[in-house]
């Protein structure tokens, strides 16, 4: 593993924060990432009742973060600058 390189469960605790509107949406264990068939990283699935894991939680609707929106990830923090972030709004059917 590369130096950079940090495995899933590290980063799963780290808390997800938009700089537009300074919102916390918590840690990434509570929340979907979405990868393609080949490995690639699609977007972020942010679960909008922010509470438990993706298993049990009750809300069927997220916010759709792609890649470009993650503008750095530190070391215990995923800042994403995404505006309007409720017109992103979609239904776990969608993916």
């Amino acid at each position: 593993m590369h130096k950079k390189d940090k495995p899933y469960s590290e980063i799963q605790r780290y808390e997800i924060i938009n700089i537009s509107d300074a919102e916390k949406y918590g840690s990434l264990f509570n929340h979907d990432l979405i990868i393609d068939k080949y490995g690639n990283f699609k977007f972020i699935a942010l679960n909008i009742g922010r509470g438990g894991n993706s298993f049990f939680r009750n809300s069927k609707q997220f916010y759709k973060i792609p890649w470009s929106s993650i503008k750095k990830i530190g070391t215990k923090t995923i800042i994403i600058d995404f505006d309007n972030i409720d017109e992103k709004l979609l239904d776990s059917d969608a993916y």
